[in-house]
């Protein structure tokens, strides 16, 4: 299954809350993904704030064109679950 992010709000700080197609609803801190000279501008959270859910790509994007990918977001929503660090390490983010 490809994931997609079906719906998005904003947490707080840096967290969005996330819906995936798979039905899993999680909490993404984006924090660490903020580095580069497209994603500094969003360390200011009112720009931060500012995302939606790109009908075309599937996922989370600001208006200043940045996005993330979704295998990103959710790897930050459930990094802790167990059942999901054999996925995650196949993705590349865990060794």
């Amino acid at each position: 299954m490809i994931l997609h992010v079906t719906d998005a709000k904003y947490a707080g700080d840096y967290r969005v809350e996330v819906v995936f197609n798979d039905g899993r609803r999680g909490v993404a801190d984006l924090y660490d993904a903020l580095k580069g000279p497209v994603f500094e501008p969003l360390k200011d959270i009112s720009k931060f704030s500012q995302f939606n859910v790109d009908k075309e790509l599937e996922t989370l994007a600001w208006p200043n064109g940045a996005d993330l990918a979704p295998e990103y977001i959710y790897f930050q929503a459930f990094k802790n679950e167990k059942e999901l660090q054999i996925k995650f390490k196949k993705w590349g983010y865990i060794a």
